[in-house]
Order: structure tokens, then C-alpha cells, then sequence
């Protein structure tokens, strides 16, 4: 039963018919909210929610939406979990991302994050997030950790948040009424191709990565990567009960 939870929750079809509006605003809150929703198929599911509110919603996903609802309250939802997430990176600090990676953690994507925050600046970092998957997850605490004001980030979150989702639920809409076959054929591979666009940030810099390896260099991403990796594990060691023994007993002697 939790593996079939598992792939309703991975399936944006799936996870629409069992569970309808609220496993649509579930998913998109918990992805905004929470590190653990990094992995989460946020931009597939808005995308095939809009499919599911058009007039070939029962053809081609088998359940119906409403498409006010969808509109109206899915930014709010997004934007609300957004601001949770501000807040418990400004109230938890670096402590929510020191830990090793695990099946619902990749300090990768926090790192990230992280630094396209310095490098484009906060009001940026927050808007082009919205588009990165992965990275949206952790620009919300990452902000809060480094004392990104809550009104500050609370506007251009709003204003990312509403393209984002819009843009997605109304592209899905549109295509809904027009394209012709079923959910396996049409619907589900256009949605892998929206899902595919918002990769092209990262996809650009694993090449900008490949001619650097080439020329023997490292990019500004994995350099970046690398002092992050050298600090956390310099804490990780700080941190260690054992090693704070130990120089313990040596400031002692």
C-alpha cells in the first residue's frame, strides 16, 4: 500500500484521480514548505492539473477539476508554503541543511541553491527558483537562513509563485482543449517535456562544467560546491561529540 501511496504521489494522473484538488494543493505546499519535497513532480502535476480542469478532462486524465479553484487557490498555496519555509530557515538556521544526504535530503540541491542566491541576489534567486526543480525547495529556508527579510521575500515570492503556477495550469488548460488522443500519448509525454524545460538551468551548467573539466578548470558552481563541502565537513568534525572530547582534554592539559 505505501509503495502504491508512493507512485500515486510521483504520478501526476494518478495522484489527480485518487486525490483530486487537495492532492494537487497538498503536493504544491509540501514542495514549497518542506526540504523533504524537493523530489516532488510539482511542474508535471500543475501541467497535467490544467489538462484536468479543460473539456477533455475525463478523456485524457480520467477526473475533473475546477479550473477557478485550481487558479485561484493553488498560487495561495504555493505562496503560503513558501513563507513556512522562509520561516523556518530564519528560525532554524544552517542546521536544517547540515546533514548527509539521504532519500529525502540532497545537500547538492541546498549548495545550489545557496549559490545562486549570492550570485543573482535574493529578489533574483527567489523569482528564477520557481523554474528550477529542486533548487525552489531550498531557495525558501536558504532565505530565511540568510536573513532575507519575510515582506522582502514574501513579494517577489507572491509574484514568482503566481507565473509559475499560472503559466503551468493554464499551459496544460490550453492544450487540454486542443489535443486529441489519450493520457498515455499525448498528455503525459508534453508534460515530461515541460518537466524537461525546467532542467535546461541545470543542463546549462553541467556543460559549462564538461568544457571546464576540458580546459582542466573548475566553474564557479564547483568551486563554490567544493568550500561549501570543505566547510560542512570541518563542522560535521567540530560537531562530533568525540572530537569535542578531545579538544576538550587538550585545552585542559
Amino acid at each position: 500500500m505505501t509503495h502504491h501511496l508512493a507512485l500515486s504521489i510521483l504520478d501526476p494522473a494518478s495522484l489527480i484521480t485518487s486525490f483530486g484538488l487537495v492532492g494537487v494543493y497538498a503536493i504544491i505546499f509540501v514542495e514549497c514548505a518542506l526540504i523533504i519535497g524537493f523530489f516532488l513532480p510539482g511542474d508535471s502535476l500543475l501541467f497535467v492539473a490544467g489538462v484536468a480542469a479543460s473539456s477533455a478532462a475525463d478523456k485524457l486524465v480520467g477526473a475533473h477539476l475546477n479550473y477557478a479553484a485550481l487558479l485561484v487557490v493553488t498560487p495561495i498555496v504555493a505562496i503560503v508554503g513558501s513563507q513556512i519555509g522562509h520561516y523556518t530557515g530564519a528560525k532554524f538556521g544552517r542546521r536544517l541543511f547540515e546533514k548527509p544526504d539521504s532519500r529525502f535530503f540532497k545537500r547538492r540541491y541546498a549548495v545550489r541553491a545557496e549559490f545562486y542566491f549570492n550570485k543573482y541576489g535574493g529578489a533574483k534567486a527567489v523569482l528564477v527558483s520557481r523554474f528550477i526543480v529542486g533548487v525552489r525547495t531550498f531557495v525558501n529556508p536558504l532565505a530565511g537562513m540568510l536573513e532575507m527579510p519575510a515582506r522582502t521575500f514574501l513579494l517577489w515570492s507572491t509574484i514568482g509563485n503566481i507565473v509559475w503556477v499560472e503559466l503551468m495550469l493554464v499551459l496544460g488548460h490550453a492544450l487540454g482543449t486542443k489535443v486529441k488522443g489519450n493520457i498515455d500519448t499525448t498528455i503525459l509525454p508534453i508534460a515530461a517535456v515541460v518537466a524537461v524545460i525546467t532542467l535546461i538551468p541545470l543542463a546549462l551548467e553541467m556543460l559549462k562544467e564538461r568544457r571546464a573539466a576540458q580546459r582542466g578548470e573548475l566553474t564557479e558552481l564547483q568551486r563554490f560546491e567544493r568550500e561549501q563541502e570543505e566547510l560542512f565537513q570541518a563542522r560535521q568534525q567540530t560537531d562530533d561529540p568525540g572530537q569535542v572530547a578531545v579538544a576538550a582534554s587538550r585545552h585542559r592539559k
